[in-house]
């Protein structure tokens, strides 16, 4: 039969998995790092998906497809449940690379390296999340802007003082939190202060970089040419290359 049904652009595809969590039918999943409809009957075509995509992969056609099965689709999300309640694997097989589950094993002489860590904090307001913090803070009057993905700090040993030192900070996670409302309230707060430049650490796994198209949209949306840099961190606190 012909009807409408959910298509994914691999090219513009980033795999962060922002998508996931708005198919109540679960019929996306994050596979080889790029979103995929498993199947066809498990997606019912009304486009919930829609709007969550910061590269806008995502759209609706019509075209010939299995039925919409709501049979299936109990059956499917009854399985997830069993699966995530008790296999600790579920996230690393089949889930957004932002949760699959790794373990390091540190050295002695690793932990006992010459690298030597500031103790001292750099913090110099509160709060920090991007939810909480007011739009016109006066620590954002001629501010140097860190907007970090809140990961960051607990993989990057030295992240105080080679990225927080001298500058107002806003913390968030775009797979936890509202990434339209990011965008929005940043775009508030470029407009509204004398920002002079962005900063913005963010983790290699795919999600985190939505946080990096918010901020560029709101940099865009705000009207004002700021300055952004843009740092990826990989998940062993290495600073990688794009």
């Amino acid at each position: 039969m012909k009807r409408k049904i959910v298509q994914i652009d691999e090219e513009k595809c980033t795999g962060c998995g922002l998508c996931i969590p708005n198919c109540a039918e679960g019929a996306l999943q994050i596979i080889n790092g790029k979103a995929k409809l498993i199947t066809d009957k498990l997606c019912d075509g009304l486009g919930a998906c829609l709007g969550h995509c910061p590269e806008g992969a995502i759209r609706i056609i019509e075209r010939e497809a299995e039925e919409f099965d709501e049979k299936a689709v109990e059956i499917h999300l009854h399985h997830k449940r069993d699966i995530s309640s008790f296999s600790p694997l579920d996230s690393e097989t089949t889930g957004c690379p932002s949760s699959r589950v790794t373990e390091f094993h540190v050295s002695q002489r690793e932990s006992e390296s010459s690298v030597k860590v500031s103790s001292q904090s750099h913090l110099t307001q509160w709060p920090v999340q991007l939810k909480l913090v007011p739009v016109n803070a006066p620590y954002f009057k001629d501010a140097d802007l860190l907007v970090v993905a809140d990961c960051v700090p607990f993989a990057y040993a030295n992240f105080h003082k080679d990225f927080l030192d001298g500058k107002a900070v806003v913390v968030g996670c775009p797979k936890l939190d509202d990434i339209q409302l990011y965008r929005e309230k940043l775009a508030v707060i470029f407009q509204r202060n004398s920002i002079r430049s962005v900063t913005l650490p963010f983790m290699e796994v795919p999600c985190c970089y939505g946080l990096v198209k918010a901020t560029e949209n709101a940099i865009e949306a705000s009207g004002k040419n700021i300055p952004f840099k843009k740092v990826k961190i990989g998940i062993r606190g290495e600073i990688k290359s794009d």
